[in-house]
């Protein structure tokens, strides 16, 4: 192999120049001649024509010549095979300097990547192209999303391994009734489920690691049972057993997470970030798949046919915590008090919280969830209570009204608001044998009306008057301003049969 010496002969710089010698040696067929014609050493014309025979035809590869690294160079292949090639370049750079090395930066990092390189093709990961079975499997995986309302988010992306896909759902945050929302989201986007679903070891699906094998959390397997799906786990620390859903975190951040390189602005509201969300899914599901050369969304049509059968209801850890309503129709959450409608006291609701608000929702066996009530957040000691969820309130001391209790009583009030008014205020003033000028009042309306009777009452209730014979009088007096009497009627000029004066205009002329 030819050195970089060798082809730094002469006056050449580069391999094209070489090139360029060896065609005129190819012309000329002569050493002294080529050189004349390249512009060289007729020595380096015959250098480079022994090496091209030695190397069977063509110019060899050049190597690098780094004469202040190389003699650092199985320092660096031992670094490298210790850290099994994941040491960095700036560590394996101190190093070296601690070790009297003067080169650059640089030169270490092209040094540590090309040792790198031949590690992992002695020692590197061989793996077989996968090759998904429609219907089979399901990957998801948790991205940090943007930053909304001062608060962080983050992206729940789904993926389907056979049709490729993608389902991006923000969060609020990674709880547990969070991920199962998103999960249940993502299912009813795909409508269906598919056998398996592949995640990674967070702690809302594995709670430990015994001899090598994950122990779920109880709670997700009650979820994986009422969809029926099969939740595995990859390999700790191991991203290339559920590289699908990798790559669809890496695609939907670099598209939905403002930064410099998309120019996009920050949200408003996590309301902006759903429509974000849905334009995204669309732009990736509707455009050809780099593997497949199809649609994702064509395809889903597809593996539709080989989904189960989604679930009517989403499992009720997606509302969040249970709560049992007190005899106050309240709930108590954190220390915080929040009503809820009366009709729900003693029974079980749901209750989570989302954003600045905390969602109440209560199930029925027959009508399925449904939302009861929403309040803003609060603290304790200002309990957050909507009037609309309790009956009317009694009448206080102040607010009396009248009831009817017997057929008298029920015969006085259907005289209209007056007749209340006027109990009111005779009860209030200590009138006496109030029930018998009740059945004077009565007696009054068979024989005038109950229209006049109810504004002799209201009158009596506004002067004060309730003594024997007051709403006769007050009757009576309304009676005489009610007659008006009519004035004599004049016959219209009109209709007269007298002559007109027009014959004696002339007279006394």
């Amino acid at each position: 192999m030819l050195s970089t010496r060798d082809l730094e002969a002469g006056r050449m710089k580069k391999p094209e120049e070489a090139m360029e010698i060896l065609e005129a040696y190819d012309l000329t067929g002569s050493l002294r001649r080529a050189a004349v014609l390249a512009g060289c050493d007729h020595k380096t014309v015959a250098r480079l024509v022994a090496a091209r025979e030695a190397a069977g035809g063509g110019l060899p590869e050049r190597e690098r010549r780094r004469p202040l690294v190389d003699p650092f160079a199985v320092k660096i292949e031992e670094l490298v095979d210790r850290s099994r090639a994941r040491i960095g370049a700036d560590q394996a750079h101190s190093k070296l300097v601690a070790m009297g090395y003067l080169g650059s930066e640089r030169t270490t990092r092209r040094a540590v990547a090309e040792a790198k390189r031949r590690w992992r093709q002695k020692h590197g990961r061989r793996t077989r192209p996968w090759i998904p079975e429609p219907g089979l499997w399901l990957q998801w995986d948790y991205g940090d999303g943007p930053v909304v309302c001062g608060s962080r988010t983050v992206l729940f992306c789904a993926w389907l391994a056979w049709s490729r896909y993608r389902v991006v759902v923000p969060l609020r945050e990674k709880t547990l009734p969070s991920v199962v929302i998103g999960l249940d989201r993502a299912l009813r986007r795909f409508d269906g489920v598919p056998t398996y679903a592949l995640t990674d070891n967070e702690k809302t699906v594995t709670v430990d690691h015994v001899c090598g094998i994950a122990v779920r959390n109880p709670t997700i397997v009650d979820v994986s049972r009422h969809y029926g799906l099969t939740i595995a786990t990859c390999e700790p620390a191991d991203p290339q057993s559920k590289g699908g859903s990798e790559a669809t975190v890496k695609i939907a951040k670099a598209d939905l997470v403002p930064t410099d390189h998309n120019l996009r602005d920050e949200y408003q509201d996590f309301a902006e970030l759903e429509a974000a969300c849905e334009q995204f899914m669309a732009e990736v599901n509707t455009r050809p798949h780099r593997v497949t050369r199809r649609p994702p969304i064509e395809m889903l049509g597809e593996e539709h046919e080989h989904l189960h059968r989604l679930p009517r209801l989403p499992h009720t850890i997606c509302f969040g915590q249970t709560r049992k309503v007190n005899w106050q129709s309240t709930i108590s959450i954190g220390g915080a008090v929040y009503s809820v409608p009366h009709e729900l006291v003693d029974e079980r609701v749901w209750v989570r919280i989302d954003g600045s608000e905390l969602i109440v929702v209560h199930v029925d066996g027959s009508a399925g969830p449904r939302e009861v009530a929403r309040h803003e957040l609060t603290t304790p000691g200002r309990p957050a209570l909507c009037d609309e969820h309790y009956p009317p309130k009694p009448a206080g001391a102040l607010d009396r009204q009248p009831k009817a209790r017997s057929l008298e009583e029920r015969a006085f009030l259907a005289l209209g608001e007056g007749a209340e008014r006027w109990l009111i205020a005779a009860a209030a003033a200590g009138a006496q044998r109030v029930r018998r000028k009740m059945a004077e009042a009565i007696d009054l309306a068979k024989l005038h009306g109950q229209e006049p009777v109810e504004r002799a009452l209201a009158a009596c209730a506004q002067a004060g008057r309730f003594a024997d014979g007051d709403l006769q009088a007050i009757l009576a007096h309304q009676r005489q301003q009610a007659v008006v009497v009519p004035l004599p009627l004049r016959a219209s000029d009109e209709s007269s049969l007298q002559r007109s004066t027009r014959s004696w205009e002339g007279f006394g002329r």
